[in-house]
């Protein structure tokens, strides 16, 4: 059983009530304050050694990582963070300048976007460092973004480059918080989402779960030069495309807008974050599917990103 045939048993055995306004299936949960005009957020995402970094990574990347992993799922869902707790696990060897490490780095990534971190827990683990993050954050209600209100026809964005994470942008990615604000103030996607699990995987989440589906552009898909160089240095590594359709980490936004207005989006876009590249790559069609266009035909995307357990 992989990660989500797993989590699809547990959703079925789970409580819910009428302040539930998005449970399992979003970015955030989303929960109604009631006679405000706001929605409040709430992320949970763990990072263990072994999977997310070595033992041999630097301690404060190893808590800039941490934190950052909710920031980008409540920049996903159009919010601002507030507040966090910290659960971390540790062997019983563990080293206390290493530990200061871990929380000057999510200190600094905290005060940076105006993050409290206002307590948590302390627990044995054996054998490696777990980190637990729990964030709240807020949104208003008319500018919520959900995974789910992608319409057939729309286009499909993505900001930056992707694959090939690996080399160092999974430890030093900065979350797309001011990106998704001026997104969703100016050009309100229909839906969003943030690459964390690589762009097949992610983007089925926003099509093909919602019965619909998508056609890509090879040619227009942003590759980073660190899955282009992986590609090229080594015969046994992917080709630089499928890496970044499949690598994951990459933490950039993924959203779909009406078509009408990708051409304003895309110019007033390169005026406010000229630094950052916003890349149309392809559009929802009305049958479910992925397929991408090549130079070759359109071919079925059969690859997912990362999943666990499987």
């Amino acid at each position: 059983m992989n990660e989500l045939e797993l989590i699809d048993k547990i959703k079925k055995l789970l409580p819910q009530n009428e302040s539930v306004i998005a449970g399992i299936g979003e970015d955030c949960a989303v929960i109604d304050f009631k006679n405000s005009d706001y929605w409040l957020l709430f992320k949970t995402d763990a990072i263990v050694e072994g999977i997310h970094f070595t033992s041999g990574t630097e301690p404060e990347k190893v808590g800039h990582k941490a934190i950052v992993r909710c920031l980008s799922d409540i920049a996903a869902m159009g919010g601002k963070p507030t507040s966090a707790l910290i659960t971390i696990g540790l062997p019983k060897d563990f080293s206390p300048e290493y530990v200061e490490g871990i929380y000057n780095g999510m200190s600094k990534v905290a005060n940076r976007y105006s993050v409290v971190i206002v307590g948590g827990e302390t627990t044995t683990n054996p054998e490696r460092i777990l980190i637990s993050v729990a964030m709240l954050g807020i949104v208003e209600k008319d500018k919520c973004v959900f995974r789910s209100g992608t319409k057939p026809g729309d286009a499909i964005f993505v900001t930056g480059e992707l694959g090939g994470s690996i080399e160092g942008k999974h430890l030093e990615f900065e979350p797309r918080i001011k990106e998704a604000q001026w997104l969703v103030n100016n050009f309100k996607p229909s839906a969003m989402i943030d690459l964390s699990d690589g762009l097949a995987s992610d983007l089925r989440h926003i099509t093909i779960e919602q019965g619909l589906g998508a056609e890509l552009l090879a040619s227009a898909i942003p590759i980073s030069d660190s899955a282009k160089r992986r590609s090229r240095s080594n015969s046994s590594s992917k080709p630089a495309l499928t890496a970044a359709l499949t690598d994951g980490e990459d933490f950039e936004l993924l959203f779909t807008i009406n078509p009408k207005v990708a051409v304003d989006l895309l110019d007033k876009w390169k005026k406010t974050f000229p630094d950052l590249k916003l890349s149309c790559i392809g559009k929802v069609m009305d049958v479910v599917g992925f397929k991408i266009r090549t130079k070759n035909g359109i071919f079925d995307v059969t690859e997912y990103g990362y999943i666990h357990f499987a």
